[in-house]
């Protein structure tokens, strides 16, 4: 499977997702979050630091760009939506937190998607409420595909609990 879709109906149903893929997650891997403002990206990530094992809470980094996390994998969390394109982005080393021993997630990253040809995790994040979000989720090569085939059963027991809830 490449392709996921799932209703999550709360903040904490975004933070979970994010639990998940943060337990599956390897070394070197590279998750981008699109979506628009207060779609939940943010709150995903705080899921993945948790899966993660990272003590702290994640926030969002949009004022320093970057936030390192310690956790069972460093989480290399960065924010470009104060970063004008992809060309600045890119010039302030984006690339030298991408692959190595950590995790490396990219919030506004459809401002560089097109600086990404290795393999990653896409999350499209859409609003469906006040509460309720759309995640699409799509493996990108080798890599990108693999984490989320790891992730799948888990996210779709998620997803399954979420849609029989009143």
């Amino acid at each position: 499977m490449t392709q996921l879709e799932i209703r999550c109906p709360s903040p904490e149903a975004t933070r979970e997702v994010g639990d998940i893929l943060g337990r599956y997650a390897q070394a070197g891997d590279l998750l981008l979050l699109v979506g628009e403002l207060g779609a939940g990206k943010t709150t995903l990530v705080q899921g993945l630091c948790r899966g993660l094992g990272v003590p702290e809470p994640a926030r969002s980094p949009t004022f320093v760009l970057v936030h390192q996390y310690r956790g069972r994998l460093p989480v290399y969390h960065v924010d470009l939506y104060r970063v004008g394109s992809g060309d600045e982005a890119l010039d302030i080393g984006l690339e030298e937190w991408v692959g190595g021993e950590g995790v490396t997630v990219v919030e506004w990253a459809e401002r560089v998607l097109h600086a990404f040809v290795q393999d990653y995790l896409l999350v499209r994040l859409f609003w469906e409420g006040d509460t309720v979000r759309r995640l699409h989720i799509s493996g990108v090569g080798a890599r990108g595909k693999a984490w989320l085939a790891r992730a799948q059963d888990a996210l779709k027991e998620c997803a399954r609990r979420w849609s029989s809830s009143p």
